[in-house]
């Protein structure tokens, strides 16, 4: 089998022939790209006030001493990148054959709860470069089942290595949370922590983009956007792409081994009352010679915790999560917490 059979068909003439139409571009702008290092927080010993920071001013930040088993991010990256080397029409059958809560997605990041593609509005740019899995962490089966043996040893494999990194990424989020909590000075109850964040809400995705030259333009392998979560935290490989804004510029987030990117969501933005902010980031094609490949672990509040802030009209997360969908459907991208500011109506 040629590696372009595994993409799916919209993705094989860029791939093939650098053509970028169909894809979604960035503006072209003769700018040269630069490169930024991100705020690093150990760990093993937080350092509130660089926290604060970080949080404050960039939104993101790079977290080492995690403590999650190296061999395990290795061993889950090695099989995930086998399962997202399957045939395409393989890929779309994959979890459906065994019966499994997770998902196979390609073309956008914009996906609804149960994990497919949502339908986009005319408005909306084409086709992103970007492939993968949707894996809910608490919906997990306790094992997969299937007739093919060595297709059920892949998956079965798969499963145990996501949960087990699930695991690790839950206690890194929620380590996190309470830490940035007390930056923030909000004394939580346990039922406000969980109201805020939640843990059975955390899900992860598993992404591959094909790799591109300059002739592909300027495609983008994710567009523009703001997570909805509380928290994100990003394991990718070695490859690069990442890019933030910055000070109304964007630039390039270099990869650095074993060590995990956390990225705060609009929920974060809004429980801090606008004090911390959900940094705008992209993935960007160009150069990308090589595919690459990540694992994002989101999570998110309680549905139907109600969010206060001076900043905006009061609200649950199931609102805001169906004023999001309804706007990529209608409108073809996400508008987020400017829908929830007073001056602004719904558009449900």
């Amino acid at each position: 089998m040629s590696i372009t059979e595994s993409y799916p068909p919209a993705f094989r003439r860029v791939i093939n022939d650098g053509a970028p139409s169909g894809t979604a571009e960035i503006e072209s702008v003769l700018v040269q790209d630069k490169d930024i290092d991100i705020p690093v927080i150990d760990f093993e010993c937080l350092d509130k006030d660089i926290l604060t920071e970080a949080c404050r001013e960039w939104g993101i930040f790079r977290l080492k001493n995690h403590g999650v088993p190296l061999p395990l991010m290795s061993q889950l990256q090695e099989i995930s990148e086998s399962l997202l080397s399957l045939p395409f029409e393989n890929k779309q059958k994959l979890f459906a054959a065994v019966n499994s809560p997770m998902s196979y997605f390609w073309g956008t990041p914009a996906l609804n709860r149960s994990g497919d593609a949502l339908k986009r509005g005319a408005q909306a740019s084409n086709v992103s470069m970007v492939e993968g899995f949707n894996v809910p962490l608490s919906k997990l089966p306790a094992s997969t089942s299937c007739d093919d043996d060595a297709q059920h040893s892949e998956l079965e494999s798969f499963r145990v290595l996501i949960e087990e990194y699930g695991r690790h990424i839950t206690r890194i989020a929620v380590s996190l949370f309470e830490a940035i909590a007390q930056t923030l000075n909000l004394e939580l109850s346990s039922h406000q922590r969980s109201g805020y964040l939640l843990e059975s809400t955390g899900l992860i995705r598993v992404y591959r983009y094909p790799p591109s030259d300059k002739t592909a333009g300027e495609a983008l392998g994710m567009e523009v956007h703001t997570d909805s979560s509380v928290i994100s935290i990003l394991k990718e490989d070695e490859t690069g792409g990442l890019e933030i804004m910055k000070d109304e510029e964007w630039f390039r987030v270099k990869p650095v081994a074993d060590t995990l990117i956390v990225n705060l969501g609009d929920m974060m933005q809004a429980i801090s009352d606008n004090e911390y902010k959900s940094v705008e980031h992209r993935v960007k094609k160009k150069d990308m010679t090589t595919k690459r490949h990540s694992v994002c672990y989101f999570v998110f509040p309680q549905r139907d915790y109600v969010i206060k802030s001076s900043n905006y009209k009061p609200f649950t997360y199931s609102e805001f999560e169906a004023q999001v969908q309804a706007d990529v459907q209608s409108l073809g991208t996400k508008i987020g917490l400017l829908r929830f500011t007073p001056e602004s109506p719904l558009f449900l």
